[in-house]
Order: C-alpha cells, then sequence, then structure tokens
C-alpha cells in the first residue's frame, strides 16, 4: 500500500468521528434558541391571552379559546360605568408615596449604618435581619388592632386611610430597604466623606449632594420595588381601606370577580390591561438603573 492509500485511509477513518461545523452549532447553540423560544412563549402567553379577553365581547374566559376571534371595546367602556379611575388614581398616589418614602427613609438609614460608627450598630442590624425573617401576615392582626386604637386618637392614621396604609407599607418595607442599600453605600469610598469635610460641608450637603447623586441606581431599584409592592398589594389594602371609594385597584377589581356566578372577566380583564400601563412605564424607564442597582453593593459590605 502506498503511501498516499495510507493517507486517504486514514482519513477515511477519521471523516466520521470528526463532528461537522453544523452539527457543533447544533449541540452547542441550537438548543439554547430552543429553549429561549420557550421561556418567551411561556412569558407571553399569558399577556396575549389576558388582552384578547379584553377585547371579548361576551366578557367571558371560555369564549377566549381563540385569540382575538372577536373584538369589540365594551369591556373598556363599561369601565367608565365603574369606579375604577378612582381607585387607580388612589393606587397610584398609595404608590408613589410609598417609592418616594421608601427611597429616602431606605437611604438614610444605610447612610447611618454605613458611615457612622454607634453603639447598637451591628445589634440593630442584626434586628432588622431578624424581623425580614417573618412574613408579613404574622403581623395582620396587630396592624388592625393599632389601627384601630390611633384612629381613636387621631382619625388620619386609623382604618380606612390611605396615610395609614402608605405608613404601614413604609414600616414593612425599611428594614429590606435598609440591607438592600446598605452594601450599595459601602462600596462608595469614604475619602470622598472625608474630602467633602475638609472643604467645609456638613453631613447633610454630603449626603444630599455627594452620595445621592452616586448610588442613583440602587434609589431606582427600591424606587422600582416600593412602587410595585404598592400597587398590586391586596391583604393589607383590603384590611386597612373599608369605603369603596377609597379602595385601590387590587381591592376594588376582585369584587368584580369574587362571585364565581356572577365574574366579569371580560372587564377585569381591561381593567389589568390598563393597570399594567404605570409599571410598565416605569420599568421601562429605571430599566439601566435595574442590574447594576441589583448587584452593584453585592460583593461589599
Amino acid at each position: 500500500m502506498t503511501t498516499s492509500e495510507v493517507t486517504a485511509e486514514a482519513t477515511k477513518d477519521k471523516s466520521p468521528r470528526t463532528p461537522t461545523k453544523r452539527s457543533r452549532w447544533m449541540l452547542e447553540v441550537a438548543w439554547k434558541y430552543l429553549l429561549a423560544v420557550v421561556v418567551v412563549f411561556v412569558a407571553a402567553f399569558p399577556i396575549v391571552y389576558i388582552i384578547s379577553a379584553s377585547f371579548s365581547k361576551s366578557g367571558t374566559l371560555s369564549s377566549s379559546r381563540r385569540l382575538f376571534s372577536d373584538l369589540s371595546l365594551a369591556n373598556y367602556e363599561a369601565l367608565n360605568d365603574t369606579k375604577f379611575w378612582t381607585w387607580g388614581a388612589n393606587t397610584l398616589i398609595i404608590g408613589i408615596s410609598t417609592a418616594i418614602g421608601a427611597t429616602l427613609m431606605g437611604a438614610a438609614a444605610a447612610y447611618a449604618f454605613s458611615r457612622f460608627r454607634f453603639k447598637g450598630r451591628r445589634t440593630s442590624l442584626t434586628a432588622l435581619l431578624i424581623i425580614q425573617m417573618f412574613p408579613q401576615t404574622v403581623a395582620f392582626i396587630a396592624v388592625f388592632l393599632l389601627l384601630i386604637s390611633l384612629g381613636n386618637v387621631f382619625p388620619a392614621l386609623g382604618l380606612n386611610s390611605k396615610i395609614a396604609l402608605i405608613c404601614v407599607y413604609l414600616g414593612g418595607a425599611l428594614g429590606a430597604n435598609t440591607f438592600l442599600m446598605y452594601g450599595f453605600f459601602n462600596s462608595i469610598p469614604q475619602e470622598l466623606d472625608e474630602a467633602a469635610k475638609v472643604d467645609g460641608a456638613t453631613h447633610a450637603q454630603t449626603f444630599w449632594r455627594l452620595i445621592m447623586p452616586l448610588v442613583t441606581p440602587i434609589l431606582a431599584v427600591v424606587a422600582l420595588l416600593g412602587f410595585i409592592s404598592a400597587f398590586g398589594d391586596f391583604i393589607l389594602a383590603k384590611i386597612v381601606l373599608t369605603s369603596e371609594d377609597n379602595w385601590t385597584l387590587a381591592v376594588g377589581m376582585y369584587g368584580w370577580v369574587s362571585d364565581q356566578l356572577d365574574a366579569r372577566w371580560g372587564l377585569f380583564a381591561a381593567g389589568s390591561v390598563i393597570a399594567s400601563i404605570p409599571i410598565l412605564v416605569l420599568f421601562l424607564t429605571l430599566q439601566r438603573y435595574i442590574v447594576g442597582g441589583l448587584t452593584a453593593g453585592s460583593v461589599k459590605g
């Protein structure tokens, strides 16, 4: 056997064992695209389905098996005959107030724990961590009784008060927001504080003019989480707000589908689509801060 024949035979033996470029792409890359398609379908189908149900003429979910088979604005027009817009205004007021208050309170607490050394500092941090281990459902009865007692002295902080509900939200979010911001504040060099102090800046000036602009990503994340939490909460809002004029969207829209024999699913779907717009707009506006805000303070603390 000549040398050329030996080489050809060796090449022939190796060729089936060597994966081609196409097969290697199928093994290493193609399955990722397939998985991405499945994930997108699972995430998008409920959204498409609820939008289709909101345009359904019959106003039931059973008639929406064929997506966008019948299109009508009847469900959206019917919202004007309810207190949907009043509930939406209440929800926005509560959500925006909670987001702003939670951000400012969390930032102040995180700045104090990060920059100052005082007696009981570590004990306070540990206490906040332990308190966050208990679910909020444990405090529902205590919150209800506390608001009844406060209402006898300060009606603005009693039951059926939006201010009282905002205060409850702020108290529940303070511990988690403090820990979320604490690591981020620790990533800001303290030399900046010392330089500002040398220039004659007070602690308040250092906090507002120097530190706060540097921690904008985590502020955006905390504000977004606070707004979404208050916007979609049902249990606390149901407990605190007793009159229909003070209800939030979650409480008011629940009444449309609470009766299984007379559920208004089409109206509920239309309200859900409109209610999702503020969160969608806020998320798209703050999306460039989300990844940085959630990860930037995670390696130092």
